[in-house]
């Protein structure tokens, strides 16, 4: 009975470490098979052929601004992030100087107009007399020769004309030296107001403030930027390709872009330029054996109607090389 009861036992113990290992089994089964699942759901969808990725920072055309001359800045209406329209003013620099120079100019061009009208005015009468004494020469020369005249007469008249006739070239001589003094005069005048018109400065192009950099009383030089603009109607995206794809991407390819802070919205572009020069991968590219491939650069022209896209901002882009694709409704980067 005993040795009955030992052999129930031992088949009971034996019964459950098999339902055990059943259950273990079960177990793993269930996990590998959610595991799976789970892989297969999360697992980004394969990009069709004919699309390829590249991820980069986006880029501005930058427009660096410097003062044309030295000054103090008085008045200084720049923001950061501001948008600005060619011409707006941005910064007014100190022109007391200038306006000194300006009005000292202004009062030698007032000065040699006047000597002007008044040489002038002289030679006109001087004029006068050479008519009048052109005259009298001339009827005291056939006086003379009737007799009439004495020949110290006809010298008198003679002398009258040549005083005359000298005095209408010297006027003239001065005449021609004051209209090149006027001229001189109007070129340092004019000269004056450019560089006055040089302490505004304005924005040469539309764009936006990226850099304000300087501030009220500081002073200004043609060898500092005061401001650096950018144009973000004219973004741009700089991917790079290995060069086994490369061959298939061709200029006006049309590609589409996200950033983080739009992850639903696709940004439009295209292909403008390729590198014909391979190089190797950026420092910025985060795995070292990607940094070690050759690559082609490939530059992209963004569209940004309503500005959303900024310098520096990172950028996944996605570049369809065959117009026989369509775009997939999602577009995942690859791991």
């Amino acid at each position: 009975m005993r040795d009955l009861g030992y052999q129930i036992a031992g088949d009971s113990k034996v019964y459950t470490m098999n339902k055990t290992w059943i259950w273990t089994a079960a177990a793993v089964c269930a996990l590998a098979l959610a595991s799976y699942v789970l892989y297969r759901v999360l697992s980004p969808v394969p990009l069709p052929e004919a699309i390829l990725y590249g991820s980069g920072h986006i880029e501005g055309t930058e427009i660096r601004v410097s003062s044309e001359t030295i000054g103090r800045v008085l008045e200084n209406r720049m923001q950061e992030g501001r948008p600005v329209t060619t011409g707006d003013l941005l910064l007014r620099l100190d022109d007391s100087e200038l306006k000194i120079r300006q009005a000292l100019a202004e009062a030698e061009l007032t000065a040699i107009r006047d000597g002007i009208d008044a040489l002038q005015a002289e030679l006109s009468i001087w004029r006068h007399h050479t008519r009048t004494a052109t005259s009298d020469y001339e009827r005291f020369r056939e006086l003379s020769q009737s007799g009439t005249a004495t020949p110290q007469q006809l010298g008198q008249a003679e002398d009258r004309l040549k005083e005359a006739e000298g005095q209408v070239k010297v006027l003239q001589a001065k005449l021609t030296e004051s209209d090149a003094r006027l001229l001189a005069a109007q070129q340092s005048l004019r000269l004056v107001k450019l560089e006055r018109e040089k302490t505004e400065i304005t924005a040469p192009a539309d764009g936006v403030l990226l850099v304000k950099g300087i501030e009220t009383g500081e002073l200004a030089t043609p060898q500092t930027a005061v401001a650096v603009l950018v144009d973000l109607s004219r973004l741009k995206l700089k991917l790079y390709i290995v060069e086994q794809q490369i061959g298939k991407i061709r200029l006006g390819n049309q590609a589409r872009v996200r950033i983080n802070a739009f992850p639903s919205r696709y940004f439009l572009g295209k292909v403008v330029r390729i590198d014909q020069r391979a190089q190797f991968t950026p420092r910025d590219i985060h795995l070292p054996e990607e940094r070690a491939r050759m690559v082609f650069g490939v530059e992209l022209a963004l569209d940004n109607p309503d500005g959303l896209l900024k310098p520096g901002m990172p950028a996944d882009a996605w570049i369809r090389w065959s117009d026989d694709q369509a775009w997939p409704q999602t577009l995942e980067v690859p791991r």
